[in-house]
């Protein structure tokens, strides 16, 4: 009886699949949190210092009585913006190889990438935040103003850009203002040359954004500081 019901029962058994797919990780096979994270910090921790320090400075002028010796000055908005910008961009880098030597020599972050292209990199991603801080400085009264500025920038970069949650799996609300955000091309940026190895070609559409978001960012300070002088 058991051999009757052989044939038409064996129709129905599940047969096993014709390919076995396996899945390997071609970026960070092990999994390592900290190749993943190390590297962000760069843009975090540039988000937080340059946007307080220029912020600080402009508005510790404005409490100090300062700012009314600079602007009556000789001295066109751009060449202020640029005198206050030009020294914290050095800090910029400073921090930057702090945090690389870091990652290399604790963390072994590899370093697969240009660190030249970095560099480049770095230099507008610098320039947008001090450009943002510059901004608040010229809407701040003094630096509680301005340091509550910051933060109100700080947190949402943090939590929108890809760097404690990815990405793509925050709702798409959420993806629209990360996408404004200079962390979030920076992480993607600094993520692609050190563990893919990226080149321009990669990178071209993030650097693009922050191209943008540093023209728009400066256009405003430019703006608002001809305003003081008024």
């Amino acid at each position: 009886l058991n051999r009757d019901f052989e044939g038409p029962l064996a129709t129905l058994k599940p047969r096993p699949d014709p390919v076995n797919l396996i899945v390997h990780r071609r970026y960070n096979a092990e999994g390592r949190t900290e190749l993943n994270i190390v590297p962000g910090l760069i843009g975090v921790i540039l988000t937080m210092t340059m946007i307080i320090f220029t912020a600080l400075a402009m508005t510790r002028e404005t409490e100090r009585g300062t700012m009314e010796n600079l602007l009556t000055m000789p001295v066109r908005p751009f060449e202020v913006m640029l005198g206050k910008i030009l020294p914290y961009i050095i800090v910029g880098y400073i921090q930057t190889a702090v945090v690389l030597a870091a990652a290399y020599w604790l963390f072994e972050v590899p370093m697969t990438g240009s660190l030249g292209l970095l560099s480049f990199v770095l230099f507008f991603f610098v320039a947008a935040n001090l450009a943002v801080g510059f901004t608040f400085s010229t809407l701040a009264r003094n630096q509680l103003q301005a340091v509550q500025m910051t933060i109100f920038f700080f947190l949402p970069s943090i939590l929108l850009s890809g760097f404690m949650f990815p990405f793509r799996g925050m709702p798409v609300w959420a993806q629209w203002i990360g996408e404004v955000l200079p962390l979030t091309h920076f992480l993607r940026i600094v993520r692609g040359i050190l563990l893919k190895g990226n080149g321009m070609t990669e990178i071209a559409p993030d650097l693009l954004a922050l191209l943008a978001f540093l023209t728009a960012v400066s256009i405003i300070s430019l703006n608002r500081y001809r305003q003081t002088l008024d």
